[in-house]
């Protein structure tokens, strides 16, 4: 299954972005449907500290990324646009112009070939 990476610059203060991970979790249900129809299995957000300040990593896999992105990004449905607004409040990133983030390139990948399914980037 493709793994979508993507980095945000988080341009609030963490406990905004904290904020917005609860307010998710509490709307389990809603997140639930959202992330299923676009194919979604598995979304997790991590912070990392930098010298330019905090980025949000994004790790999503999902179904089918190319036809997700362009659903995503014309959905208009309630969850979905709160949800894109708040990318969009707190790292500047339009998702409705750049539903899988910014651009990533891939510059290098390892994975154990004596591990059964070690690879994420296959």
């Amino acid at each position: 299954m493709p793994v979508v990476i993507r980095a945000f610059p988080l341009q609030k203060p963490l406990p905004e972005l904290q904020k917005f991970a609860a307010a998710v979790q509490a709307r389990r249900a809603d997140a639930t449907a959202f992330y299923r129809q676009f194919g979604v299995s598995h979304d997790s957000w991590h912070v990392q500290e930098t010298p330019n300040g905090p980025w949000v990593i994004g790790i999503t896999m999902i179904d089918n990324p190319p036809d997700a992105a362009p659903r995503f990004a014309q959905s208009v449905a309630e969850f979905d646009t709160w949800f894109k607004d708040q990318i969009t409040y707190l790292s500047g990133v339009n998702p409705n112009e750049q539903p899988l983030g910014p651009p990533t390139k891939q510059v290098y990948e390892w994975s154990d070939e004596a591990r059964p399914n070690s690879n994420l980037c296959a």
